[in-house]
């Protein structure tokens, strides 16, 4: 029976998170915003939402391991799974910002988090709040220094038109399906935790990590089978920061995540760090500011390998 909530949550989360997207989105060309702005803001915070709602109601729950792991393991699959396989399919190409701007501010994100963690074994409210402020810095000045040329995420240019009833229902769906599918993918997953002997920690960095990072890996590889632009790095990048910056940070503010699982601090977030670092050297050996399907295979690979490891050793 866990295992059917777990399905529907995960259901739910992914039902929600579109109607939130959509329904912010048109409510943000209400307020005339640009569509550059809705892009890097509005679009990035809806699709954060559902790891938003699952780490909040773990916390809330007494599951931390979760909360935490849940944006320590999406944050290793969007890099090792997302990236890995999209790669596979077709070799994805790099821009100068990622190394510039991307890749660097999430880096220090997740040695901040890291130190903020290890300090006293708990994330506080004012933790969170800095990092969620770093992040409204991040984007103050990411939508300063955009040009033309700069790629954001495509907006939906028909949602200009969509009536305010529709914008009210779509937040209704939206909201309500997040809750329960948060609600039901939790408590689904503790309870598979408790009847397969893991930890929540394990089965948060795995589990349901994996599954809020397959609505982007399915989305990524159906654009890179047609040819089309893939993924942007930069994309995926910008959603490892908001994973730290909103999920943990806001989640910390309502209830601050007390470390209870000692792996996460000596193994999970060292991986979640190394993944990270790895980009560079990948991005740069042999052939520069590419992602080929070697480097996706080496990627896929390393993260089977996480995987492997975790089980292993619980």
């Amino acid at each position: 029976m866990s295992i059917l909530w777990v399905i529907l949550g995960f259901i739910l989360l992914v039902v929600g998170g579109e109607y939130l997207v959509r329904s912010s989105v048109a409510l943000s060309f209400k307020f005339n915003i640009s569509k550059m702005v809705i892009g890097m803001t509005v679009v990035s915070f809806a699709t954060s939402a559902p790891e938003l709602l699952v780490s909040l109601q773990a916390a809330l729950s007494g599951s931390p391991a979760i909360a935490i792991n849940n944006v320590v393991g999406s944050n290793i699959a969007n890099i090792g799974l997302v990236l890995g396989v999209t790669a596979l399919v077709g070799p994805i190409a790099v821009d100068k910002s990622f190394y510039k701007m991307n890749w660097p501010v999430m880096m220090v994100f997740s040695i901040v988090l890291y130190f903020f963690l290890k300090n006293d074994n708990v994330l506080t409210a004012i933790e969170g709040g800095i990092l969620f402020i770093g992040l409204i810095v991040f984007l103050f000045i990411l939508i300063r220094n955009a040009k033309n040329e700069v790629v954001v995420e495509e907006v939906d240019e028909a949602l200009e038109k969509v009536s305010n009833f529709k914008i009210i229902i779509w937040l209704l769906i939206g909201a309500a399906a997040l809750y329960f599918g948060s609600d039901w993918l939790v408590e689904g997953s503790k309870e598979i935790a408790r009847s397969v002997g893991v930890s929540e920690a394990v089965i948060g960095v795995s589990l349901i990590a994996i599954g809020t990072s397959v609505p982007e890996l399915a989305a990524s590889v159906i654009a890179a089978a047609k040819q089309e632009k893939a993924i942007s790095l930069g994309n995926l990048i910008g959603s490892n920061i908001f994973n730290i910056a909103s999920v943990l940070g806001l989640t910390s503010l309502v209830k601050p995540i007390t470390v209870t699982e000692p792996q996460i601090l000596t193994n999970d977030i060292f991986w979640m760090l190394g993944f990270a670092a790895i980009l560079i050297p990948i991005i740069f050996i042999p052939k520069r500011m590419q992602i080929s399907r070697y480097k996706g295979f080496f990627l896929v690979l390393a993260y089977s390998m996480f995987m492997a490891f975790i089980f292993i050793k619980s």
